[in-house]
Parts: structure tokens; sequence; C-alpha cells
């Protein structure tokens, strides 16, 4: 898949490849129950990695009442954090946008777990990273 976007991208060339996974909460990861919380974007022609976030509070309550939401947003500011390299972010977000956005990604069993990626073709990653937001997310 990535491949075709890429040939995409050469017969476009206002158009950038670009992969981004879906920020998910899963509050009992027994039930697979989740709640999609945020979306990570990665451009690497644009050196562009962003991350955008938010915890929709009843939504988590309705899956288990007795998460805490606190704990939850904390969690997925990290993901923001660590997505523009923030210097107090830890030693992950001084890693290679490359390295930040792979480690971001990577598959966990917690109660934050990022989706499968996928590939995309975009002009601008920061408009395309609201939309997938609005969509996905919003």
């Amino acid at each position: 898949m990535a491949g075709r976007a890429a040939a995409r991208a050469a017969s476009d060339p206002d158009r950038d490849p670009f992969e981004y996974a879906i920020v998910r909460v899963v509050p009992r990861v027994e039930r697979g129950e989740r709640l999609n919380a945020g979306v990570v974007l990665f451009c690497r022609p644009r050196r562009y990695l962003r991350a955008r976030v938010y915890l929709d509070e009843p939504r988590l309550r309705a899956l288990d009442p007795g998460v805490d939401p606190e704990q939850v947003r904390v969690h997925l500011e990290a993901i923001e954090r660590i997505a523009r390299g923030d210097a107090d972010a830890g030693p992950i977000a001084q890693l290679s946008a490359a390295e930040r956005f792979h480690w971001l990604v990577a598959p966990s069993s917690t109660i934050i777990q990022p989706s499968d990626v996928h590939p995309g073709l975009c002009s601008d990653p920061e408009t395309e990273l609201e939309h997938l937001f609005a969509t996905l997310v919003g």
C-alpha cells in the first residue's frame, strides 16, 4: 500500500506520502471496547510529526465508570508532547521524528493503544491532521 502512495506522489509533486495512526483508549482491555481519542501523523518529506488528542469523558465513563479520566488525559497529552519533540517530554522525545513516530505507533496492550498505521497523500500535513482528527475523533 505504501508503494502505491509513493507512485501517486511521483505523479502529483504537490502531495507527499504520510502515515497516520488513531490513538485509542481501551479502559478495560479484557472487554476490547475502545474510544478514538487522537491521531498521530508523520510526513517524512515535510519533516512533520504531530499528534492531536481529545478525551471525551462522558463516553469514557460509559465504557468504564471507574476509570480516572485525569490519568488517561496525562498519557494522551504525553503523546502530543513526544510527537512535537518537547525538550521536557523525556528521552523518547529526543529521538528523530521517524523513531518517535514508530515508538508512538508500536502495538501496546495498555489503556492507550494505537491503531494500525495507514498511508495517504497530502499537500499540507497540518490540514490533513485536522481533517483526520475531525473525521475519526471529533
